[in-house]
C-alpha cells in the first residue's frame, strides 16, 4: 500500500487490439487526470508482435510517468472464447510488464470499478464516462471508450486503497 500523500496510478483497460490506459494522481482527497490513451496493434500484425507492441508501449509509458501502482481490469465472462483468449495473453504481458518494473498490481472486477466510478455495481457505460469527466475535471468524456475505461480503472484504484487485492 502506498504511505505518501501523493500518488500516480497507472489504469489500464487490457485488450489485444487495443489497450486503455489512464494515469491518474491522488493527492489527499483530490483527483487529477496526467495522461491517457491507447495502445494500439494493427490485426495484420502478428499475435507476437501485437503482444511485444502492448509491452514495449507499457514500458515506455512507465518509464515516463513513473507510477507508484498499476491497477487492472479483472478478466470477466466473454462469449466468444477466442476474443477471451487473446485478451487473457494481452493481459498476461501487461501484468509481466508491471512486475518486471517493480510496480504493486492490483486488479478490480467491472463491478468494483462502476461502484467505485458511480455508486452502482450495474452502471451503463455513458454513465462512467460522465463520472470519470465529472471526477477529473475534463471539458469532455475522455475518447476513444478503452483510454476512459482505463481512467475509470485509475480511479477506482486511487480511491480503493484500503480495499486493493494484490495479484
Amino acid at each position: 500500500m502506498i504511505k505518501s500523500p501523493s500518488q500516480l496510478i497507472l489504469g489500464i483497460d487490457p485488450g489485444l487490439a487495443t489497450t486503455g490506459y489512464g494515469l491518474v494522481l491522488k493527492e489527499r482527497n483530490k483527483l487529477a487526470h496526467i495522461a491517457f490513451g491507447c495502445i494500439l496493434t494493427p490485426a495484420k500484425q502478428n499475435f507476437i508482435e501485437r503482444l511485444e507492441t502492448i509491452h514495449n508501449e507499457l514500458e515506455k509509458i512507465i518509464k515516463k510517468y513513473q507510477p507508484q501502482a498499476v491497477a487492472v481490469e479483472a478478466l470477466f465472462f466473454c462469449k466468444n472464447v477466442k476474443t477471451a483468449l487473446d485478451v487473457s495473453q494481452a493481459r498476461g504481458v501487461i501484468l509481466l510488464t508491471a512486475i518486471e518494473n517493480k510496480l504493486p498490481l492490483y486488479e478490480f472486477t467491472p463491478l468494483e470499478i462502476k461502484q467505485a466510478v458511480t455508486g452502482y455495481g450495474r452502471a451503463e457505460k455513458k454513465q462512467i464516462q460522465k463520472m470519470v469527466k465529472i471526477i477529473l475535471d475534463l471539458k469532455e468524456i475522455p475518447e476513444p471508450d478503452d483510454a476512459a475505461d482505463a481512467l475509470a480503472i485509475a480511479i477506482c484504484g486511487a480511491n480503493s486503497q484500503k480495499l486493493y487485492r494484490k495479484i
